[in-house]
Formats: structure tokens, sequence, C-alpha cells
């Protein structure tokens, strides 16, 4: 699969704080890509890199198969559109009159101004001061604004901050249609939730280094669910297998970590020479936020 970016020992040093380090980004063509991490891991700082915003330390960037330099970054922004921090609206304007000022300062057309109002579900609020609007009315103007050029690339920071569940619930459909007519989307979120259910691609930073780059089921194969062993007598199972592995006590089961499926028809089997009886035994259901704090080494976005 085509990547859209790629990055190449990608850096940023700010005095002698590391903020991002050896970053290997790889952002396939046409994909939701969920960047993930906890506050502090480098993920806005990253975004801006992608930008030009803020100039690397370290490392290349590549976007659309060029590199991201002075002389080639005016074109290759021509292409994408982005949404970072706060919605770049001024207050004192209506939405129309912001969406007016892109529209010429960018030198669009009516037709794609009006798709992009449309797409976000904005029209019927357009004669209203932005200082007026709610917080998710103001990510969605910013999101439209982003669209307006329909761009290639669209890279956002926190898009759903501020919306209801509806509104979460219309950019995630959102992200997906753009998805697939063909525009890559590179989105942050705190909400693990719904990254889950959007993203095809995710990349988990921790502490300014890529920890994990892939799909979900890639993920998950990393991550080894807890068996979980039913039985009536848990306390003694726990105290039979606690030499050799974690075991604990867990709502009348025992909870055994980091056990592949050799490892665990072990355990059963050891259980059962010393006469416990099993009732059941089952893999934990696991979440992306349980494999994403166990990445993390516990810390929540």
């Amino acid at each position: 699969m085509p990547h859209l970016i790629t990055t190449h020992e990608l850096g940023k040093t700010y005095r002698n704080r590391v903020v991002v380090e050896g970053l290997d980004l790889r952002v396939p063509e046409g994909c939701v890509y969920g960047f993930l991490g906890p506050n502090g891991s480098g993920k806005t700082t990253t975004m801006k890199m992608l930008l030009s915003l803020v100039r690397p330390t370290t490392g290349e960037i590549h976007v659309m198969g060029r590199p991201m330099r002075r002389s080639t970054r005016r074109e290759l922004l021509g292409h994408i559109g982005s949404l970072i921090e706060a919605p770049p609206a001024y207050g004192h304007l209506t939405g129309r009159e912001n969406v007016r000022l892109v529209q010429r300062l960018l030198a669009l057309d009516d037709r794609r101004t009006t798709r992009a109002v449309r797409t976000v579900r904005l029209q019927d609020h357009l004669d209203k001061r932005v200082r007026d609007y709610s917080l998710g009315m103001k990510q969605r103007l910013g999101i439209a604004l982003a669209l307006a050029r329909e761009p290639r690339l669209l890279i956002l920071d926190e898009p759903t901050n501020g919306l209801d569940p509806a509104g979460i619930d219309e950019i995630r459909r959102l992200l997906t249609r753009l998805a697939d007519g063909g525009t890559t989307v590179l989105v942050s979120s705190h909400l693990l939730g719904e990254i889950d259910r959007t993203a095809t691609v995710l990349g988990i930073l921790g502490n300014g280094r890529l920890l994990f780059q892939g799909t979900r089921d890639q993920l998950f194969a990393r991550s080894v669910p807890d068996v979980l062993i039913e039985t009536p007598e848990p306390r003694r199972a726990a105290a039979l297998v606690a030499r050799s592995h974690r075991a604990r006590v867990d709502e009348g089961a025992v909870r055994l970590t980091g056990l592949d499926d050799a490892a665990t028809a072990g355990v059963v089997s050891h259980l059962v020479r010393e006469s416990v009886d099993i009732y059941g035994v089952r893999r934990d259901a696991r979440t992306l936020e349980d494999v994403f704090m166990d990445l993390t080494g516990g810390r929540g976005l």
C-alpha cells in the first residue's frame, strides 16, 4: 500500500528537552490513521512538523512522495487541510464571513465552500457570529475550513473536542466517508473508543517515541489477554501456580497474566493433576484502552 506520509528519524528538541525522537511514520493513502498517546507524548508537535509549522531538529518528512522543505512546502500545503488546537476563525465575524474570507484567500469557488459547509452540517448556522457558537460548532467550522480546498491529506488534532455524542458520531461518519473517498485522514483523539471505531491504522506515541504502528489486529496480537480459570477453589488454585506464573484471585476465578495457549494448557494440566475442579477457561476480553494502557505504562491520554 502506498504511503502518503513517511518520516525518517524525525525528532524535535527544545533546548535540552527531547519532545519527539526517531519517529518513522508510515501513513497509508486513503486511510484514517489514529494517532494516540498520553498528554505530552509529542502528538501535537509531530503534527505541527508535518505541516511545516515547527522545524524538525532531526530527520526527514515526505508528503505525497516529496520532501517537505522550504522550497516545496507552499505547493504541498495546497493539498493539505488541517485543524490544530483552536479552530482558526474570527469570533467577531459570522460563520459565512469566515468562510468567504478563506474562500478569497485560497481562490476557491462557491461549489467547494458550499460542499465543505454541508459536509459538517453547519449551513443553518452561518449567519451567527462565531463568538456565539458552541465549542462543537466552532470545531465543525474549523473542519469545514480545512475541507474547503478538498485536500488529499487532512490533519486533525482532537476534532471531536466539545461535541455531544451525536456530534461525535457525525464526525466519525464524516472521517470514514472522507477516507472511503480517497482522502487520507491523520487524527489524534483522547476518545479511544471513537478511534477504535474509525481508524484503520494506529500509531501510538509514548515519551516522544513510536511504541506501535499498524492495524488494530496487529496491535491486539502483540498483547496477550489474561486467562481466567473458573474453579470452586480459586485461592488454592492460585497458590498452586503462583510460583511459576503471575496469578491472583479475581471475582472467584484465577487470573493469569502473560500466558500463551501452550502455557495455559500446562497450567490447566497441573491443576487437574492436583485434583482442582475446573469449570471453565477463557481469555479476558480486551479493549483498545486496555492495550493502550499496557503499551504506555498505565498513563492515560
